[in-house]
């Protein structure tokens, strides 16, 4: 089983794919972490991070061609905004494609929460992290990380809690047809 969930910054995405590969015994691998992880190394924050990889595209490469590799071993869960773009795109069919989402300022409480920040350093930080991301994906792999049509489930995390988001995707997992 390979299972992608996708969505911006704030929108759930960790929690709910750590609770999926936890109900369904599925490797967890999340392109943010692997992101994170290679600005640590830099010492760098996740801002400077991300203008660092605009002018770096093989940055962004490195996490999609690691997220292709685990995928092709198979009972995976890959957390990431372009997850389901980079199987896709090579030839790889997820059995199940999620794209989280919710409004800005719900986005932005959770991140400020999570960040232990000010909302308004929470906002200025999520806008741009957004928009040098959506830059990225367009000019490396002309996606726009807008288009939803490649994804099963698009669910409003804002509409539900966490359980009631988990118990959609679960019920959806649990009702998949035989391939």
């Amino acid at each position: 089983m390979i299972i992608t969930i996708g969505g911006l910054p704030g929108t759930g995405t960790t929690t709910i794919s750590k609770l999926i590969s936890k109900k369904y015994g599925l490797k967890h691998v999340c392109a943010g972490f692997i992101f994170r992880e290679m600005a640590e190394k830099r010492n760098m924050g996740l801002q400077e991070f991300s203008k660092y990889a605009e002018e770096h595209p093989e940055i962004d490469r490195e996490i999609d061609e690691r997220q292709i590799e685990l995928a092709k071993e198979g009972n995976i869960v890959l957390e990431g905004r372009l997850a389901a773009w980079m199987l896709m795109n090579n030839n790889i069919e997820p059995t199940l494609s999620i794209w989280l989402k919710a409004p800005p300022m719900v986005r932005c409480k959770r991140i400020s929460n999570r960040e232990k920040q000010d909302i308004e350093k929470a906002m200025l930080d999520m806008v741009e992290r957004e928009k040098s991301e959506k830059k990225r994906y367009n000019e490396i792999y002309n996606i726009n990380i807008d288009d939803l049509s490649i994804y099963n489930i698009v669910i409003d995390s804002s509409v539900w809690n966490i359980e009631g988001v988990f118990n959609i995707i679960c019920e959806c997992i649990d009702n998949l047809n035989p391939m």
